[in-house]
Protein backbone atom coordinates (compact mmCIF):
# COMPACT_ATOMS: atom_id res chain seq x y z
CA UNK A 1 0.00 0.00 0.00
CA UNK A 2 1.15 3.47 -0.75
CA UNK A 3 1.67 6.02 1.72
CA UNK A 4 -1.68 7.23 2.89
CA UNK A 5 -1.85 11.09 3.01
CA UNK A 6 -5.12 11.07 5.12
CA UNK A 7 -7.63 8.37 6.37
CA UNK A 8 -11.13 9.47 5.42
CA UNK A 9 -14.35 7.83 6.92
CA UNK A 10 -17.34 7.36 4.53
CA UNK A 11 -20.72 5.75 3.51
CA UNK A 12 -21.43 4.66 -0.59
CA UNK A 13 -24.04 6.11 -2.12
CA UNK A 14 -22.99 4.71 -5.84
CA UNK A 15 -21.02 1.40 -7.14
CA UNK A 16 -22.46 1.34 -10.58
CA UNK A 17 -19.49 2.48 -12.39
CA UNK A 18 -16.58 -0.35 -12.47
CA UNK A 19 -13.70 0.09 -10.12
CA UNK A 20 -14.95 3.19 -8.99
CA UNK A 21 -17.40 3.84 -5.99
CA UNK A 22 -19.15 7.61 -4.49
CA UNK A 23 -18.89 7.79 -1.22
CA UNK A 24 -20.49 10.23 0.91
CA UNK A 25 -18.51 12.20 4.06
CA UNK A 26 -20.70 14.03 5.94
CA UNK A 27 -18.80 16.87 8.25
CA UNK A 28 -20.50 18.48 11.27
CA UNK A 29 -19.39 22.15 12.93
CA UNK A 30 -20.51 24.61 14.84
CA UNK A 31 -21.16 28.08 12.72
CA UNK A 32 -18.74 30.73 13.69
CA UNK A 33 -21.45 33.35 13.55
CA UNK A 34 -24.81 31.75 14.05
CA UNK A 35 -23.65 29.89 16.86
CA UNK A 36 -25.76 26.79 15.37
CA UNK A 37 -24.92 23.13 14.57
CA UNK A 38 -24.17 22.44 10.78
CA UNK A 39 -24.42 19.47 9.11
CA UNK A 40 -22.73 19.19 5.62
CA UNK A 41 -21.47 16.82 3.25
CA UNK A 42 -19.20 16.32 0.03
CA UNK A 43 -19.13 13.25 -2.69
CA UNK A 44 -15.57 11.82 -3.45
CA UNK A 45 -15.06 9.12 -6.28
CA UNK A 46 -12.91 6.32 -4.98
CA UNK A 47 -10.79 3.87 -6.43
CA UNK A 48 -12.25 -0.06 -5.75
CA UNK A 49 -9.92 -2.50 -7.71
CA UNK A 50 -11.30 -5.30 -7.01
CA UNK A 51 -15.25 -4.19 -6.82
CA UNK A 52 -15.12 -5.26 -2.91
CA UNK A 53 -17.45 -2.42 -1.58
CA UNK A 54 -21.34 -1.99 -2.02
CA UNK A 55 -24.14 0.65 -1.58
CA UNK A 56 -24.77 1.50 2.41
CA UNK A 57 -21.13 0.65 3.58
CA UNK A 58 -18.94 2.39 5.57
CA UNK A 59 -15.22 2.49 4.36
CA UNK A 60 -11.80 4.23 5.25
CA UNK A 61 -10.15 5.75 2.08
CA UNK A 62 -7.41 7.79 0.87
CA UNK A 63 -6.02 10.39 -1.02
CA UNK A 64 -3.33 8.71 -3.97
CA UNK A 65 -1.91 9.95 -7.10
CA UNK A 66 -4.70 11.27 -9.36
CA UNK A 67 -6.33 8.18 -11.46
CA UNK A 68 -8.75 10.13 -13.52
CA UNK A 69 -10.38 13.57 -14.74
CA UNK A 70 -12.18 13.44 -10.71
CA UNK A 71 -10.64 10.58 -9.09
CA UNK A 72 -7.42 11.00 -6.83
CA UNK A 73 -8.88 8.55 -3.64
CA UNK A 74 -8.17 5.37 -3.22
CA UNK A 75 -9.86 2.54 -1.06
CA UNK A 76 -8.04 1.15 2.21
CA UNK A 77 -10.34 -1.21 3.99
CA UNK A 78 -14.49 -1.92 4.25
CA UNK A 79 -15.02 -1.32 7.81
CA UNK A 80 -18.53 -2.74 7.84
CA UNK A 81 -21.56 -3.78 5.49
CA UNK A 82 -25.45 -2.97 5.55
Amino acid sequence: MEDKKRLIEGVVVSDGMDKTIVVKVERVYRHPRLEKVMRTFKKFKVHDENNVAKVGDRIEFYECRPISKTKYMCLSRVISGN
